[in-house]
């Protein structure tokens, strides 16, 4: 395999690690969400800034999130293009549940600015409700689907260690069960419980991204992919 090659796939390996490492800067919205997801926000005083900086941290994990899947295109179409072309969509599904989120609570932003009083508390707290299931849906089960393409092909190609594609195999029902458990109410959206069930999830693409940044692909796999999408003499010739 040529220098040339390698020094290509180590670019993609790293770039799909740096984007993975940067879904998780919205890791503070936990925290700056509190204010907006408060009752009386759209009458209360003090600034928005909290808000309008989680929205922009979503924003980022959104782009990052369809940049990983984009990153890993040219690699994963080698092991079964049908699935890193859907693990593409979903990536681009789960951004767009994203964008639509932070829309919800800028709006409530916007009530707040234009001083409707009383009279917004019923539209601040739809909104919420709104960002919350939307959230549930694109951020608690987009990810499982995301998962369950990525671990079966890294499982396949071997592109990484097995052990940690089966984090996300694993991890992926466990992340759908959780969300049914939300769905029908068994458990809440925000309680500890529902965050175990997100772990494995979490714990996959965190770890993942480290070994794309310092690791990178298993040379001898990204050899056999090459060989195998390598056309032969006798197809050449043809």
């Amino acid at each position: 395999m040529s220098n040339s090659i390698v020094s290509s796939h180590r670019r993609v390996s790293l770039t799909a690690g740096i984007l993975y490492l940067l879904t998780f800067v919205s890791l503070p919205t936990l925290v700056l969400y509190n204010s907006v997801k408060g009752a009386n926000y759209v009458v209360g005083p003090g600034p928005d800034t909290a808000v309008i900086v989680g929205g922009l941290l979503e924003i980022i994990v959104a782009l990052a999130g369809i940049g990983t899947a984009v990153a890993l295109w040219s690699v994963l179409k080698k092991q079964n293009e049908s699935l890193a072309l859907g693990l593409v969509a979903s990536r681009t599904l789960e951004a767009a549940t994203i964008f639509v989120g932070v829309a919800f609570l800028l709006s409530i932003v916007t009530l707040r600015k234009a001083g409707v009083g009383s009279g917004g508390l019923v539209t601040s707290h739809a909104l919420v409700a709104l960002y919350n299931r939307i959230f549930l849906l694109g951020q608690s089960f987009m990810p499982a689907i995301d998962d369950a393409l990525l671990g079966f092909m890294l499982y396949q190609s071997r592109l990484v260690p097995r052990a940690l594609s089966r984090i996300g195999l694993i991890g992926s029902p466990v992340l759908i069960i959780g969300f049914l458990l939300v769905l029908f109410g068994a458990i809440g959206q925000r309680s500890s419980l529902a965050g175990l069930f997100a772990l494995p999830v979490a714990f996959f693409e965190f770890v993942l991204g480290v070994w794309l940044v310092v690791k990178g692909f298993n040379p001898e796999a990204v050899a056999a992919l090459e060989s195998k999408n390598r056309p032969s003499l006798t197809t050449a010739q043809g």
